[in-house]
């Protein structure tokens, strides 16, 4: 039974910059004392053994990571761009304005993700085509949530906001730097993270919580193996720990061969899993820890110059993670799965869009796509909103304009059609969006997903009468002259009379250019 928060609940998410403050309410009060009674049960008992044994031989699942607020925008929407249906998007990190309040990326707040990123919009179409969504939080810049925020109860309602409100059963948690070695905040984070978990199982539902740790070729350091036990000391149920198993050598002396390490790293740290169990009351066989442990490799050129994870690295990881029954793979990143340089491989290239090793597009992805098993803890889809009925689209509740025949299209220009957002690849006219191809390169549109619920035209600012003089049919205007039409401000494009600056959005050859931002544009 999957979890699906109410209104109420989600009223509880932390107050945003872009989010007006809540109302008390009954549901959210019950819901506090929930969390807070998790908190202080985690706090009185230790884990003894409250943890299932569970375990078994399982086929591996592979999701990998998305850098979501990387530009240009990955389209992990499209089966094109992404042939992995699982996807792993990070990062969820603190607000720097906020410490309580959930961001992505310290860039956007949750609702500035959905307007510039179109990520609700993207995340819906990615699962009416079957696919799933999972969250990181933390990873290696900014602030991990619960190194700033230190009300355990605003803590664990950041969490369960992100939870709630892309409606994801799997979360992961990538602690680097200040987030492992600030010891306090081990703390914290496993109880927050130990309350949603009874609050949504409360509910029926079930919340699969993995941990991301960085690892050498000899296995977890002591901070790692702190989280860790952090987790089991606060009664979490822990799904796995997932290896940053990248980075292994120094300039000096870098790792050759990176398949063989990751190998290493995994065989440490399943003995290394083993021992904390044990000393947190629970017994681990063999096969138990494999089921819990997870490897994630940067694809290509790593950051240690000279330390690449190629092609034949990724083979060696898919068998052994099948021969042993490794929970999951997951790679950095998604972004990254093509060679720098159309034509010939430029080797050795750090880059965030490109793998630095020679290869075809997507080629790392799908040969870990050859591990075909689910993250997904419970059975049954998630519900997903209904996309908005297109018997007619409608300018007023439109994000972006109506796609029409005679206007011209370039890359990147959002439009509507038939209650679903599409997104140019190059330049068009009089192609329709929803035209039926064979192939996605037939198309020159990307479909971004459906229209959402609450979905409305955005309000354009209007100047205060002034500004510019009022047009008029009578006036010549020459090149560069400026003009207010209904307090829109616009500039011509060449000599004109009696033409209407607010056809543009249908006359291509319109004299007038608009010097507000049109929505849709790039």
């Amino acid at each position: 039974m999957t979890y699906i928060a109410d209104q109420a609940d989600l009223d509880l998410l932390p107050e945003g910059p872009e989010r007006p403050r809540p109302q008390l309410s009954i549901a959210r009060v019950l819901l506090a004392i929930l969390i807070l009674a998790a908190i202080a049960v985690s706090a009185l008992f230790g884990i003894g053994n409250v943890l299932d044994n569970r375990g078994t031989a399982q086929t591996p699942w592979f999701a990998p990571y998305v850098d979501t607020t990387l530009t240009p925008t990955l389209p992990f929407q499209d089966a094109s761009v992404n042939p992995s249906r699982e996807v792993l998007l990070g990062f969820v990190v603190a607000d720097p304005a906020s410490a309580c309040t959930p961001s992505w990326g310290g860039a956007y707040s949750l609702d500035g993700a959905s307007g510039a990123l179109d990520l609700d919009r993207r995340i819906a179409q990615l699962r009416q085509a079957g696919g799933q969504v999972l969250v990181s939080f933390g990873g290696q810049r900014n602030s991990e949530l619960a190194v700033g925020c230190r009300d355990e109860t605003a803590l664990a309602a950041a969490y369960l906001g992100v939870v709630q409100r892309y409606q994801v059963q799997t979360i992961d948690l990538d602690l680097e730097g200040s987030a492992l070695q600030d010891l306090p905040s081990l703390t914290r984070r496993a109880r927050a993270i130990k309350a949603i978990q009874d609050a949504i199982r409360s509910s029926g539902g079930k919340l699969a919580v993995w941990l991301t740790l960085p690892s050498s070729a000899s296995g977890l350091d002591g901070n790692a193996l702190a989280a860790v036990s952090a987790m089991l000391d606060a009664h979490v149920d822990l799904t796995g720990v997932n290896l940053l198993a990248m980075d292994f050598g120094s300039a000096n002396q870098p790792e050759k061969d990176m398949g063989a390490a990751v190998v290493r790293a995994l065989t440490a740290s399943h003995d290394e899993l083993v021992r904390t169990y044990s000393k947190a009351g629970v017994k681990l066989n063999s096969r138990n820890a494999w089921s819990r442990l997870g490897a994630t490799a940067m694809i290509g050129q790593n950051d240690v110059p000279k330390e690449t994870f190629n092609l034949a690295d990724a083979a060696k990881l898919v068998s052994f993670a099948n021969q042993n029954g490794l929970a999951r793979v997951s790679i950095w990143s998604l972004n990254r799965d093509s060679q720098c340089g159309s034509s010939f491989a430029r080797l050795g290239v750090l880059s965030s869009a490109c793998s630095g090793v020679a290869q075809e597009a997507l080629q790392f992805t799908r040969l870990f796509g050859g591990l075909h098993g689910s993250s997904t803890p419970v059975a049954g889809p998630l519900r997903v909103p209904d996309p908005t009925p297109f018997a007619a689209d409608d300018p007023a509740r439109s994000p972006y304009p109506i796609w029409q025949s005679i206007q011209m299209y370039t890359a990147n220009y959002k439009v509507v059609w038939h209650g679903n957002v599409y997104e140019a690849k190059w330049f068009t006219q009089g192609y329709a969006p929803d035209t039926a191809v064979r192939s996605a390169w037939e198309t020159p549109w990307r479909l971004v997903g459906p229209l959402l619920p609450g979905d409305q035209a955005p309000k354009i600012a209007t100047l205060p009468a002034g500004t510019y003089p009022d047009w008029t049919a009578a006036n010549r205007y020459a090149k560069a002259d400026r003009v207010l039409f209904h307090g829109l401000p616009y500039q011509a494009k060449f000599s004109t009379q009696g033409d209407q600056p607010d056809g543009h959005a249908t006359d291509p050859q319109s004299p007038w250019a608009p010097l507000f931002s049109i929505p849709g544009e790039p």
